[in-house]
């Protein structure tokens, strides 16, 4: 027995056993040596939602959500929100340290210049119906791309896997751009190379007949942050779901297109579609104490409050609530900030959400600026998807390199019937 070790007795067989304590956490699999009777398999742990239980380890993210901190490679949110662009932090995620100069210039090259999508693939797109929703579409035509790209089934090559990793993150706004135009009806814009991603990015979505789109520099910058502030928050559902999907070894197209689906849920990237509902619905800042009562007393349900990890104020909210003063000085005050001000205000004075640890996440003034920069509720998960694929593939590099990894494939505890006999359909 020694100190980085748990012993428990079994008060069925009166057996004590040690379990050996690694970073915070004891080995399911060890739990397997405790058995009551020969061939009952040994105990396990019965966890719904991964709640406490640790799938991986991983040196992308940090989050400590006590203390609402969060960092990727160890760098502040904070800092590279700041000082970063969206195609420095990609490829720090991707490649676990941030670039020198000559090493970003050709990233972001090779990324620039990946941008176009095959004509085939825009033939494919067309064919939705005009309604179609922009994730569905996103989420399809990401799983396309794995049949334009055989090759990208070499998962274990690495110049090809690097090749696919700046594809995706290269193609990823294209393919959102093309969701959006397709819902309005309007053609498609192709990439134009001189500009910077996010720039790129507005021109493919609002670019009409003006030979050259020129975004507002506060508009970019405001579209930079949001992507940054996006590309990766640790083990959440999508990012599970593509490193699930990518234990088969499958190739990172199809991997990828698993966390859009998880992401297209509104339990994961719907969440600030519904704080506009909610913040709609109480109407004028007159009626925000009595919608806090409601709240209370369980009549209201208070959106972009409250996080499954952050028990502190989400910092990426933080960051988001500076950056909208910048959009809203260009686009002029959005009525409902002014709602979410004063919800905000009287929410973080109350004991009954401070004692609750209910602060504002990342959803709460995110969908304020995406309505600002004339976005559809339904473009919202698009926009989260863009930013997000870089974080995706650097859990999923993680994943294919960590040797404890295994094809996903959790226990259940059965619940059914046993040895059922079949009777002929003609005698039930």
């Amino acid at each position: 027995m020694t100190e980085q070790s748990l012993t428990v007795r079994d008060n069925r067989t009166g057996k004590d056993f040690d379990l050996a304590i690694t970073d915070g956490t004891i080995r399911a699999a060890d739990l397997k040596q405790i058995s009551a009777t020969d061939g009952d398999g040994g105990l396990a742990t019965y966890d719904p939602g991964f709640v406490n239980t640790a799938s991986c380890r991983s040196s992308v993210t940090f989050i400590d959500g006590d203390k609402g901190i969060l960092e990727y490679r160890g760098y502040p949110i904070e800092q590279l929100a700041e000082q970063s662009n969206y195609l420095e932090v990609a490829y720090l995620l991707v490649n676990g340290k941030l670039p020198n100069k000559a090493e970003y210039e050709a990233w972001a090259h090779d990324v620039t210049y990946h941008t176009f999508v095959h004509e085939n693939l825009k033939t494919f797109m067309q064919g939705f119906r005009y309604d179609a929703h922009p994730m569905g579409m996103l989420l399809a035509s990401v799983g396309a791309l794995s049949t334009f790209y055989p090759e990208s089934r070499n998962i274990f090559d690495e110049e090809s896997r690097a090749l696919q990793i700046r594809r995706l993150i290269a193609k990823m706004p294209t393919l959102g751009a093309f969701a959006f135009r397709h819902a309005q009806g309007k053609p498609y814009v192709y990439p134009d190379n001189e500009l910077s991603y996010t720039a790129n990015f507005l021109s493919m979505l609002f670019k009409m007949s003006e030979p050259k789109y020129a975004a507002d520099d506060r508009l970019v910058r405001a579209l930079e942050i949001l992507f940054i502030l996006h590309a990766d928050h640790e083990q959440n559902a999508s990012t599970n779901a593509v490193r699930a999907i990518g234990s088969t070894q499958v190739d990172p197209y199809t991997a990828v297109a698993g966390g859009i689906g998880a992401l297209y849920g509104p339990l994961h990237g719907g969440a600030n579609e519904a704080v506009l509902k909610m913040l709609r619905r109480i109407g004028s800042v007159d009626n925000v104490p009595s919608f806090i009562e409601g709240v209370k007393n369980g009549e209201e349900r208070l959106m972009g409050f409250g996080h499954r990890v952050y028990k502190n104020y989400d910092p990426r909210a933080k960051i988001i609530k500076k950056a909208a003063d910048d959009v809203f000085e260009v686009t002029g005050i959005n009525p409902l900030l002014k709602i979410a001000v004063e919800l905000e205000k009287i929410a973080l004075e109350d004991e009954y959400f401070v004692s609750r640890k209910l602060y504002p996440n990342v959803d709460f003034y995110s969908g304020l600026i995406y309505e600002a920069l004339q976005f559809p509720p339904e473009m919202f998960t698009v926009l989260f998807a863009i930013p997000r694929t870089s974080g995706w593939l650097a859990q999923w590099l993680e994943m294919l390199g960590d040797g404890d990894q295994k094809i996903a494939r959790p226990k259940q505890i059965y619940t059914g019937g046993r040895g059922v006999q079949y009777v002929p359909m003609g005698d039930r």
